[in-house]
């Protein structure tokens, strides 16, 4: 299983997980993997993201290290050639 740290950037597809299925304590219960370029400017202006996996939100947490991965987003991810767009 792969785990994405804070630290760590996904510069071959502009992409990394952002929160969202929130759990009754405010805890996202997985991450899905989103546009970085988008990122910023959900978290500032609310707007909505698009995860791989399809699913809109805004962005309103960050991952730590061992955080769950949504699997859809995962599989997408993995299957992308590297050097993706810098959308």
């Amino acid at each position: 299983m792969v785990y994405v740290s804070l630290t760590q950037t996904l510069p071959d597809t502009g992409t990394r997980p952002e929160g969202t299925d929130n759990t009754g304590d405010d805890d996202p219960k997985m991450f899905h993997y989103v546009r970085k370029s988008k990122i910023a400017e959900s978290a500032v202006m609310g707007t909505h993201v698009v995860a791989l996996c399809g699913e809109v939100f805004p962005v309103t947490r960050s991952p730590k290290p061992g955080s769950p991965v949504c699997p859809e987003c995962k599989k997408v991810y993995e299957s992308l050639r590297p050097g993706g767009d810098d959308d």
